[in-house]
């Protein structure tokens, strides 16, 4: 049997990138519905999570039995994966991933998502297909609406589960009663997938009012509202409703009720959807040889039904866009897993998924990794960095502050969100803890080493003095002549590390009272003379101590420059991952914007002012939002959280830290 794939498939396949990244032969249950109780497949959510690349998630929904398996095959440039329903029984239960290479994308992955088929008579439960719908929803940035037929009031009847979403979905986490209908829809358009209508077995001749039409012509007739004529609004406006021509041919709503079951999915696909596109498909095959569709060679199919899956997915793969949370933020496959779970276990507990929370959430697990995986590459760098003992704290703090700096690119590039400068200021503080742990072990290298040197060097002094051959008339010159051997084989040495100088002076201490001994009882020295060398003695231990209390004192200066270092470079690298996060909030706003003055203007056009009306005031909105984006304001006051945290820690560098952020 071949398997035919789209051109762009067929031109991605020959990347050995590409093809080497193949995550799964066969799809993999992700979510399982155990009568009407929905699951989460471990061995499917570990799949995700080993995925640290982008995901472009695109779900399919729709009726039982309407050929939603074969298209996402298809997406998968295979012709078997997905089970089809070939016979009455509906095959898809629950939700099941396709973890698969992006063609011509090898820095992503294609996650297929596909859907129970909703409307299954043997459901108890209708509820359940709301929270499939709602799923698919949220973890999509794709979602394929697929129909039979034609888009008529009956098909938008069954799409009636878009109308329950703000029921089933939550975009905020204030408290209050849930949002009914169209309220703050542009909260959702934030986080909601682009929608696809695949309408299947289509037979009529694509025209309106008797001129061709294109597909997504057809599916914004049939999304047009029903209309209030201007010139009775204030006597009934519900009572003088004008219909308008379409191709759907549905049924003029006479009453209340039944303008507001026309209007109201039209309305929530045009309000909360930021795009929509249509695809339309003839039947694949006879319908003696429907059953056999997935082991049917392409050239047994009606080559009408082929060009159109070709055009489908090849539009999918050029213009899906990775996975974004509020905000912007791009989700990889571990990221995606995390939502997974969130969004079941709300629903399990009979809550109602909230995407802010269900984003701080992903956002503390986040930024905890980010924090043990940039600690854990600050560990690698500087194991192979440092030699101990250095020679300098200086060289020590230089290595510190490259593998700092590489930790920091490593956080950066994973936390985000809420809360982010908690988990950096905690991963200042590990960082300088490790740092000390360095320092300390640096000294102690250095110190055993020196002393090690030193005992070596001064056995026959040590046997001279067991040996008492000092205490003799010249025997002080002579102890004199083999201390200065000592201390210029010691200087001599190398590697001895930073604890050099203090070692010694400790070794010299031990030594002065020796030494005093054997001058004293020097008979070849006069009193004067004995006076004047331990004179000489006591100024060249002051200058030793003197020597050594100057080093101390630089190395504390150095270390308080490093630490200076390390404040305004995260205050400079979290002030870039600030500006960076503003301009994806207001990329975000504007496409928002984009998305709601374009459907603006169409509601204008049908003369329909209360939708536009609506809409004009998240448009309002909006633009306030850019403005307060735009500002510095939230990004300073983050700074300053910053540096007030780091001034708890490290008092001393207080006038500094807002010199630093007076600077901003």
């Amino acid at each position: 049997m071949s398997e035919k794939v789209c051109s762009l498939c067929q031109r991605s396949s020959k990347s050995p990138a590409v093809a080497s990244r193949i995550l799964m032969p066969t799809p993999r249950c992700l979510i399982e519905n155990k009568e009407s109780n929905l699951v989460v497949c471990p061995e499917a959510l570990q799949v995700l999570s080993e995925i640290d690349q982008p995901v472009v998630v695109v779900a399919i929904v729709g009726l039982c039995r309407t050929g939603k398996s074969y298209l996402m095959n298809k997406l998968a440039g295979k012709n078997k994966g997905f089970p089809l329903g070939s016979t009455v029984q509906a095959q898809t239960k629950g939700i099941w991933m396709w973890c698969v290479p992006y063609p011509g994308r090898p820095d992503k992955t294609l996650v297929l998502l596909d859907t129970e088929g909703l409307g299954d008579v043997n459901k108890g439960d209708p509820q359940n297909d709301s929270w499939i719908f709602a799923l698919a929803v949220l973890l999509s940035s794709t979602l394929v609406y697929n129909s039979m037929g034609i888009i008529d009031q009956r098909s938008m009847d069954e799409l009636y589960y878009v109308t329950e979403l703000t029921k089933c979905i939550k975009a905020k986490s204030s408290p209050g009663e849930i949002p009914e209908g169209l309220e703050d829809s542009a909260d959702y358009v934030r986080f909601f997938p682009s929608f696809i209508w695949a309408v299947r077995d289509f037979t009529l001749q694509l025209k309106l009012n008797g001129q061709p039409c294109t597909e997504d012509e057809y599916l914004e007739d049939a999304l047009k509202l029903k209309k209030v004529s201007e010139d009775k609004v204030a006597s009934d406006p519900i009572d003088n409703l004008e219909p308008e021509e379409s191709l759907a041919s549905s049924p003029v709503p006479s009453d209340t009720a039944d303008i507001q079951r026309f209007n109201l999915p039209r309305e929530c696909i045009r309000m909360f959807f930021p795009t929509r596109k249509c695809f339309i498909f003839d039947r694949p095959a006879g319908l003696k040889n429907l059953h056999q569709l997935e082991d049917m060679e392409e050239s047994k199919l009606e080559p009408e039904f082929v060009t159109q899956a070709e055009l489908f997915c090849n539009h999918i793969y050029e213009i899906s866009k990775a996975k974004t949370v509020p905000g912007g933020n791009i989700v990889t496959g571990r990221m995606l897993a995390k939502l997974v779970e969130t969004y079941v276990d709300t629903i399990r507990s009979g809550g109602v998924p909230c995407v802010e929370n269900a984003v701080k959430a992903l956002a503390k697990m986040e930024n905890a990794a980010a924090l043990n995986e940039a600690t854990a590459r600050y560990a690698e760098l500087m194991e192979q960095k440092v030699k101990l003992p250095t020679e300098t704290v200086q060289e020590l703090l230089e290595m510190h502050a490259e593998s700092e700096t590489e930790a920091l690119n490593v956080f950066m590039a994973r936390a985000f969100k809420n809360d982010i400068e908690e988990s950096q200021i905690e991963l200042m503080k590990t960082l300088h803890q490790k740092k000390e742990e360095y320092c300390r072990k640096n000294e102690l290298e250095s110190s055993e080493r020196c002393k090690s040197i030193l005992t070596s060097l001064s056995e026959e002094l040590e046997d001279g003095i067991n040996q008492r051959i000092y205490l003799r008339s010249g025997g002080y010159q002579h102890f004199l002549d083999d201390m200065n051997k000592i201390k210029e084989r010691y200087h001599q040495k190398n590697g001895k590390g930073i604890m050099a100088e203090k070692v010694l002076q400790q070794f010299l201490n031990e030594q002065d009272a020796v030494g005093r001994n054997i001058l004293q009882s020097d008979e070849a020295l006069t009193n004067a003379e004995k006076e004047l060398e331990d004179a000489r003695v006591k100024a060249e231990k002051a200058e030793q101590e003197k020597a050594v209390q100057k080093q101390e004192q630089e190395e504390l200066q150095q270390k308080m420059e490093d630490q200076r270092r390390s404040l305004e470079a995260n205050i400079q690298r979290l002030k870039e991952k600030m500006e960076k996060e503003r301009e994806k909030l207001l990329e975000e706003n504007e496409r928002m914007l984009d998305s709601k003055i374009r459907e603006q203007k169409r509601f204008l056009v049908e003369k329909h002012q209360h939708s536009a009306t609506h809409l004009q005031r998240e448009i309002v909105q909006l633009k306030e939002e850019a403005q307060s984006t735009a500002s510095s304001s939230w990004i300073l006051q983050i700074l300053m959280a910053l540096i007030t945290a780091f001034t708890l820690i490290f008092p001393e560098l207080l006038t500094f830290a807002f010199r630093v952020f007076r600077k901003l």
